[in-house]
């Protein structure tokens, strides 16, 4: 394979690129691609294949005859071995087996006789686009590199979506331009060899919710060791979140085994009531060779911080820019140490625990033992009897739900047990949304209703898939802000193998009132000491949000001057910052105010300065 033109780039940590196929009328798209700093990779012919950004050590590629591949992002898979699997390919339909088999996160591209086919992570974590360019299908990383390729503006109707709270699945996972199509992450894009022909395909599925703890417990193991592996393997420092949650802390025992020095960050709670320094400190009586770093509680960043300073280059709103600077705050201090990659226990929420929906399924299958768990659910979450039974007898298809909930835009907040029980969190409006954003917002729910299937028959297994990738739609993000500081981030329970691992055991064994993460307790058993899995809690940060919401109320009114959304037609800009001068509302400590912050702070950016959105 050869190298057209070869720079420094961007470092490592945010890999992105658009794909081409081998034809005369796609290269010439691909050469306005081309900027300075950018990497090229070629065809057999000659023609750009890959245009992008990234590091040489978040690459491996082969090629052979017409054949090539290309991995990116992070997977130690081997050179040579990839070389074999080019050699050997006869049909791009044979990537499946190979995606499925390798640990880490990355994009995998293949070309074959001039056509190509893209995909990214059944987690979401990795996305895949695409977009037709004069005449031209152009796969990329990125949405914002294909309308900037276009020169298109955001489509108002995808962003009354996206200032939904939540917006529900589909909804998500569109794109904010017409032009731009999301490839949904269970599938890749194949694109013929004239350039033009384009097609989705299926490459994964879930497993089935079947497989004993006892017998999953080691393939969990193996498979977060794998995880963090891939991050480790190289040496040197890296760095680990240790808030003494057993995510994080099964994480940094996990990197303390590998060739890695690794330096702990604990970030102690304002609140007097939290415990994390308390259980940080009990999993370093266990790592005599890893380095502490507590940090001044006080020092921390509060959410709803710099909100009015955020210039990163996203390609779609993210409720992650409330804690941006909580998240990156530490980065720097931690690079100082030498650390060149930072782990985080981000996502064991989400595959070592599951969804209560499952017991749709066992009441039907185990009806006495539901009954049991969900007596103790009620007590755990406080759900009301009554609210208990309807959530239960309601048999809605997702289609049906998703129509329904057009018309409740309004109403208050769904109690807990419907949205634990049922489909997801049925979406809602605010009071600052103006009738136009209702209008395209409930257009938008009705049309997707029509077609929509859940991720899954079960709603147990549905809403699990959809909070992993609802949560990767963050991270993903977040992992692009990180990489600017120079310190790039990685969430190994968010990697397939991980999720699959997790996801294949039994839903009774998984979600229960009597146990805290059982799955993650027994696989982690034998690495992680005793006294570190009898944890049963977690911080929840609630006085860092609430005092945020105070002490930024100025800068929250601020962002509502000169509102981009207020100018689009969307938002009630007075009441929102009438809300602003009220940081003590009632509702606002339900975080209600997160994806219409999220989209203003998206609309500002690429506003300020639209010529900086990347082009590969």
């Amino acid at each position: 394979m050869t190298e057209l033109h070869e720079s420094a780039g961007t470092g490592p940590g945010d890999p992105h690129f658009a794909v081409f196929t081998d034809h005369v009328d796609a290269a010439a798209v691909a050469r306005s691609f081309s900027r300075s700093g950018h990497r090229s990779l070629a065809h057999a012919s000659g023609r750009p294949w890959l245009v992008g950004h990234w590091h040489d050590d978040e690459i491996v590629t082969a090629t052979a005859g017409t054949a090539a591949l290309a991995v990116v992002g992070c997977c130690p898979v081997d050179a040579g071995e990839l070389r074999r699997r080019a050699a050997r390919l006869r049909d791009l339909a044979e990537l499946d087996a190979l995606a499925r088999s390798l640990p880490g996160s990355f994009h995998l591209v293949g070309a074959l006789d001039g056509q190509v086919r893209v995909q990214g992570t059944a987690s979401g974590l990795r996305l895949v686009f695409h977009a037709e360019i004069d005449g031209v299908r152009v796969a990329a990383s990125r949405a914002d590199t294909l309308a900037a390729a276009l020169g298109h503006e955001p489509s108002v109707q995808e962003l009354a979506v996206r200032l939904l709270w939540p917006a529900p699945y589909p909804l998500f996972e569109t794109s904010l331009w017409r032009a731009v199509t999301a490839v949904p992450p269970q599938d890749a894009v194949v694109v013929a060899v004239d350039g033009r022909t384009v097609r989705h395909t299926r490459w994964w599925t879930p497993p089935e919710p079947v497989r004993p703890l006892a017998e999953a417990a080691p393939l969990i193991r193996t498979a977060l060791q794998e995880a963090v592996g891939a991050r480790t393997r190289q040496g040197g420092v890296v760095s680990c979140d240790l808030s003494g949650g057993l995510d994080s802390t099964s994480v940094c025992f996990l990197a303390d085994r590998s060739p890695a020095r690794v330096v702990a960050s604990t970030w102690p709670g304002r609140d007097p009531a939290d415990t994390d320094l308390h259980w940080a400190e009990q999993a370093m009586r266990h790592l005599p060779d890893v380095e502490h770093v507590v940090w001044d509680a006080d020092a921390s960043p509060l959410v709803y911080d710099n909100l009015l300073g955020i210039d990163d280059l996203l390609d779609e709103p993210t409720i992650g820019v409330m804690d941006r600077s909580r998240v990156l705050h530490h980065l720097p201090g931690l690079a100082d140490r030498g650390s060149r990659l930072h782990l985080t226990g981000i996502g064991g929420d989400h595959v070592a625990w599951c969804s209560e929906a499952y017991h749709h399924r066992l009441l039907r299958t185990r009806p006495l033992f539901a009954l049991r768990q969900l007596r103790g659910f009620r007590a755990l979450w406080q759900w009301p009897l009554a609210g208990t039974v309807r959530a239960l007898a309601d048999s809605r298809p997702y289609g049906t739900w998703l129509a329904d909930t057009a018309g409740h835009l309004r109403d208050p907040l769904p109690p807990s047990v419907a949205t634990g029980l049922g489909w997801g969190m049925a979406p809602r409006l605010f009071h600052w949304m103006t009738p136009e954003a209702e209008r395209l917002a409930r257009r938008a729910l009705l049309r997707t209703a029509a077609t929509a299937s859940p991720l899954h028959p079960d709603r147990g297994l549905h809403s699990d898939l959809e909070q992993i990738r609802s949560c990767t739609r963050v991270i993903r993000q977040w992992d692009r802000m990180a990489a600017r500081t120079g310190l790039p981030m990685a969430s190994p329970f968010l990697d397939d193998r991980v999720i699959e691992a997790c996801l294949a055991v039994r839903p009774s064994e998984r979600v229960t009132p009597w146990r805290y993460k059982p799955v993650l307790t027994a696989a982690m058993r034998g690495i992680v000491p005793e006294p570190c899995l009898r944890r049963a809690d977690k911080a929840t940060a609630s006085m860092d949000a609430s005092n945020g919401l105070r002490q930024h109320r100025a800068d929250l009114l601020a962002l509502w001057e000169d509102s981009r959304l207020e100018e689009l037609g969307l938002v009630d800009g007075s009441e929102l910052r009438r809300l602003a001068l009220r940081p003590a509302s009632r509702g606002l400590s339900d975080a209600i105010l997160y994806s219409t912050i999220a989209t203003e702070v998206w609309l500002r950016g690429p506003a300020r300065d639209r010529d900086r959105i990347p082009q590969p």
